[in-house]
């Protein structure tokens, strides 16, 4: 049995890659192709704790936030219950809403790249994605966006943060490009144009 595909939908808050993630499943399906659909926090205990800080719940440093975002991935990938390394195996393709590059640029706002990377070292030997697509928007957009679409802001939803965010993102890339295939795709736009460009970019892979 051939192993299916993982497919990443990456950017900044108020990017829209949750709401392409749908349409994108929704596609290969059509063609044949098991498919699911996940994301990042997950909905198990570690997740729940991170969703508490996003939140402001639970108030925790930087460092331990981006510890429990790796901790989270690695039980995401083995956990027995819906384990995505398992579900790969079995030949389904799923098609996430963020992974580890998610961590390597918000975590990398406060905690060094390098730490962020070696720990989520595990992760990336265990799977790497098919191909990251990162949606591409201004930070002032995706805040625009943010304002009209949710009635409260989370931690790391501030403009000033988004648009550094967005920097480090092309730093992981370039520091990254030997070892993942990332396609960049201009996010503006409406929903049908956004989710065709991400089309053309995962079509190469079915």
């Amino acid at each position: 049995m051939e192993n299916g595909k993982f497919i990443v939908l990456e950017g900044i808050d108020g990017s829209g890659k949750s709401s392409q993630i749908g349409p994108l499943v929704k596609r290969l399906e059509g063609l044949g192709v098991p498919c699911r659909a996940d994301r990042e926090p997950t909905q198990r205990p570690v997740g729940a704790l991170i969703r508490q800080a996003l939140t402001g719940q639970t108030p925790l440093d930087p460092r331990v936030i981006a510890a429990l975002y790796a901790a989270d991935r690695l039980d995401h990938l083995v956990n027995e219950e819906n384990g995505l390394r398992s579900a790969i195996d079995r030949g389904i393709t799923v098609v996430s809403d963020r992974y580890y590059f998610s961590s390597y640029a918000y975590h990398s706002v406060d905690v060094d790249m390098d730490w962020v990377i070696q720990a989520n070292a595990l992760s990336a030997q265990l799977l790497r994605p098919t191909v990251t697509v990162f949606l591409d928007v201004s930070a002032e957009e995706a805040m625009e966006r943010i304002r009209r679409n949710r009635d409260h802001e989370e931690l790391f939803e501030k403009e000033d943060r988004l648009r550094r965010t967005r920097e480090l993102y092309f730093q992981a890339f370039d520091r990254l490009r030997d070892v993942e295939r990332v396609a960049v795709v201009d996010g503006s736009g409406t929903q049908e144009q956004v989710a065709q460009r991400i089309w053309s970019a995962v079509s190469p892979y079915f």
